[in-house]
């Protein structure tokens, strides 16, 4: 995240410690608390909301890193592992802001910065819709182009019998 944020904003806390990542991905934060009671939104929940977001846009082939990707495909395989909605998205959260990373697969021919504009725009209305949070910034990385040949990219002939 290249803004900077104090530790009071990021995690809740006096400590003047930096949050840890596994502390901001699994913890709970306050969204909204009135008189008559207090809302917490959980950061996977932000995470998973951020990558439907993104996925939306036309253009976005897949999300995540070469590592998560592969784990990604061997989890598609297991009977009930299904795709993660928060793979390549990364949250931090404070009480009342996000900022958000995400790592893009594009399609070959999509402008790409349009593409990022777009994405952006999609994940900071629908974080800040769902969640009340503040979506202080949206940061893409694109790590990968899917060529269109790659999909039908598949031996005519076995070559074990």
């Amino acid at each position: 995240m290249t803004q900077s944020r104090t530790s009071k904003e990021t995690t809740g806390t006096d400590s003047g410690q930096p949050p840890s990542p596994r502390a901001s991905s699994t913890a709970v934060r306050t969204a909204d608390e009135t008189t008559e009671g207090k809302t917490t939104i959980s950061s996977a929940v932000v995470q998973k909301v951020a990558g439907i977001a993104a996925r939306e846009i036309g253009g976005v082939y897949a999300m995540g890193g070469g590592v998560s990707r592969a784990f990604g495909a061997l989890k598609e395989r297991i009977p009930g592992g299904g795709t993660s909605a928060a793979t390549g998205v990364q949250v931090e959260v404070g009480e009342k802001q996000a900022a958000i990373d995400l790592d893009l697969i594009v399609e070959y021919g999509v402008s790409i910065v349009d593409l990022a504009r777009a994405v952006r725009r999609n994940v900071i209305s629908s974080v800040e819709r769902m969640t009340g949070l503040d979506v202080i910034e949206v940061n893409i990385a694109v790590n990968d182009i899917q060529l269109p040949d790659q999909d039908q990219q598949e031996p005519s002939t076995p070559r074990v019998e």
